[in-house]
């Protein structure tokens, strides 16, 4: 899966001279809490609502609500932006994106292609991703199974057993020595004996609406 495929294309943007009073503003009525800083056309940085919560002034200043507002407005958002930007291509592997968030410890990044930021891909895209997956929202039987490393042809074996109950796999992850899987059935008794009898140790069944 890519990039591509997950990011939120045509993403909102602000010049270095927008305000942090405007950006502030922008992510409050969009909803958003990052916002990548262009300058004709290429990426110059990011901003983030914690970083502009972090410097504009807390409650516990002695400045008056005016003075507050006139800084807000004042202080552009090229004081403040984050310049030296982690980005990714819409062409990356979905994988490469979350170890780029996770490496750099950040929640959010600006997808780029040539010079011209045509996407951003969150967090909660990569989440979104995983749960369609694992398909987590479909109905069917989670199975997880316990298996030997050393054990060659396990997944062909498990397949064609499966098959045998005339069941389809869905969705499968294997991590380290278990394999979990789902299947398009809310049944599942008969084929989970018979996995059982082959030698497949199942850890847990997990039935979804």
């Amino acid at each position: 899966m890519y990039v591509r495929s997950r990011m939120t294309s045509d993403p909102f943007t602000v010049s270095p001279e927008t305000t942090i009073a405007e950006a502030l503003e922008l992510m409050r009525v969009k909803k958003i809490n990052r916002v990548p800083v262009v300058k004709e056309g290429k990426l110059v940085g990011i901003i983030t609502e914690r970083r502009l919560m972090e410097v504009s002034p807390s409650s516990a200043t002695s400045l008056s609500i005016f003075e507050l507002n006139y800084l807000l407005a004042k202080t552009k958002v090229k004081e403040v932006m984050t310049k030296n930007v982690v980005t990714v291509s819409p062409d990356d592997l979905l994988e490469t994106a979350a170890l780029k968030m996770r490496d750099n410890q950040i929640g959010g990044l600006p997808v780029v292609e040539g010079s011209k930021v045509v996407g951003i891909i969150t967090e909660s895209n990569i989440f979104d991703a995983f749960i369609e997956i694992m398909g987590f929202r479909e109905q069917g039987s989670r199975i997880s199974i316990l298996v030997q490393e050393d054990r060659p042809g396990v997944l062909a074996e498990l397949a064609g057993g499966i098959a045998d109950f005339d069941i389809n796999i869905t969705h499968l992850a294997i991590y380290h020595g278990e394999i979990v899987l789902r299947v398009d059935t809310r049944e599942p008794d008969n084929l989970l004996e018979a996995l059982r009898d082959k030698g497949f140790k199942i850890t847990s069944v997990h039935i979804t609406d």
